[in-house]
């Protein structure tokens, strides 16, 4: 099942936080697909569609299409400090094309990437 870290739903929370709308509740779309052999991540605000997973982590209701589901249902999405002063989300993801074990770590505007724990 997809998760979250304690950090990641943190810093979802603060993002959701600064949002216009108010919105009491947070819902997460996650989404995934193969490009040029690996998976590109892609995440934001979102309202629940037909057909949605919806799981529920670290209080944040996260949301995969079918069509992504495959790719990220062992995943987990971590909030992690690459290097001093540098944080971004990234994925570990057991099906991450490229390592067989999902430790690549990727990144691009808006802090998603891949390789971190679960929120047990």
């Amino acid at each position: 099942m997809f998760t979250l870290t304690p950090a990641a739903a943190e810093q979802i929370r603060q993002a959701a936080a600064t949002q216009d709308d108010g919105a009491a509740s947070i819902e997460l779309r996650i989404a995934a697909k193969i490009e040029d052999g690996e998976i590109v991540y892609g995440m934001g605000f979102d309202s629940e569609r037909e057909h949605d997973a919806v799981v529920e982590t670290c209080g944040i209701t996260v949301l995969i299409a079918p069509r992504s589901l495959e790719l990220l249902g062992d995943a987990t999405l971590d909030f992690v400090e690459l290097q001093p002063g540098e944080f971004q989300f990234i994925f570990i993801n057991p099906a991450e094309p490229t390592t067989g074990a999902g430790g690549s770590c990727a990144s691009r505007q808006g802090g998603c990437g891949s390789c971190g724990g679960g929120c047990g």
